[in-house]
């Protein structure tokens, strides 16, 4: 753990979806995880009891909305009453996650737009701020009324590639239009050249590579992207810049959903290795020797500092490397 933090006014409480990484969090801020039980009454509905005062804290609260995304949802917006009927100052909501983000907009006749009925269930319980990582789309920031700070998992990564020379003859590649900015980014911190993967989705989860955009051809391809769910389009489009010319193709994401095949397809494909943050947690059956993670918790936990300290976190979005080497 850091150095004990000096605010007794500071909370932070964990939910369910990923305690681990809660802990991480706190350690580096430098507080105790604060006291709370979430169990259930016999028909399944979730019960919540705080099990300190808050009474006038600020409290932040660790909740990545993934899998399953309803219960996680639900303790979530339950643990946000709790602290106002508690009399929270503050109650900032952590969510390495967002769950429900990629209905963003209508695509569709008829479609709902989730991200945004899931922010207007989070500001109807109370919060006061949030504090995300990677959204699906970054204009769901607008979609609050409370403040949100949107970081970023690309510097961590950059960090990774960097520290392994992996940067070196290398090509950023992003596996969709959609994906361009993302891919930019991390280019940036790893001074390296990007390229797209055009392709054509005809149905949900179903992705058929048409083309390559870019030189990739004798070159290391990093495959970047903010989520891999079936891992369908990630390891179509490996296969797609091997054989194009590349030498090996790295994949990296910030949300290892991971779910149906995606393991199966991972482990059969060209992929050297997968890196990703562990914004969800994965359980021991899908940590396969291609997956290598890498932990956001410091990230978070200076965020918060930041934040409760009235201090700009704009400095998190450089990668260490280019702070040290600047």
């Amino acid at each position: 753990m850091s150095e004990k933090y000096f605010d007794p006014t500071l909370k932070i409480f964990a939910l369910n979806s990923n305690r681990p990484l809660a802990q991480k969090i706190a350690d580096e801020v430098g507080v105790e995880l604060g006291k709370t039980s979430v169990d259930r009454f016999s028909d399944g509905e979730i019960r919540i009891n705080i099990e300190e005062s808050i009474r006038g804290c600020h409290v932040y609260v660790i909740q990545s909305t993934s899998a399953p995304v309803n219960d996680n949802l639900m303790e979530l917006l339950i643990m946000i009453d709790a602290l106002r009927r508690a009399s929270a100052a503050t109650i900032n909501v952590v969510i390495p996650y967002y769950g429900y983000a990629r209905q963003d907009r209508k695509a569709r006749s008829r479609e709902p737009i989730t991200a945004k009925l899931v922010a207007n269930m989070l500001e109807k319980a109370g919060i006061s701020r949030v504090v995300a990582l990677d959204l699906h789309a970054a204009q769901i920031q607008g979609f609050f009324d409370v403040p949100v700070d949107h970081m970023m998992g690309a510097p961590l990564l950059a960090d990774y590639f960097i520290n392994h020379h992996l940067d070196e003859n290398a090509v950023v590649v992003s596996p969709d239009h959609g994906g361009v900015t993302r891919a930019r980014a991390l280019a940036e911190f790893l001074k390296t050249p990007i390229a797209i993967i055009d392709k054509r989705r005809p149905k949900a989860n179903v992705a058929k590579v048409m083309n390559i955009i870019g030189d990739v051809k004798g070159k290391r391809c990093i495959m970047i992207d903010d989520m891999i769910d079936t891992a369908g389009t990630i390891t179509l489009g490996a296969q797609a810049l091997i054989d194009a010319g590349a030498t090996e193709v790295y994949a990296s994401c910030t949300h290892p959903v991971l779910s149906g095949p995606a393991i199966e397809r991972i482990q059969a494909s060209p992929i050297k290795e997968l890196v990703v943050t562990d914004s969800i947690q994965l359980p021991k059956e899908k940590l396969i020797d291609k997956i290598h993670q890498i932990s956001v918790g410091p990230l978070m936990g200076a965020a918060i500092k930041r934040i409760h300290e009235n201090k700009p976190v704009s400095p998190l979005f450089k990668n260490r490397f280019n702070v040290i080497n600047k």
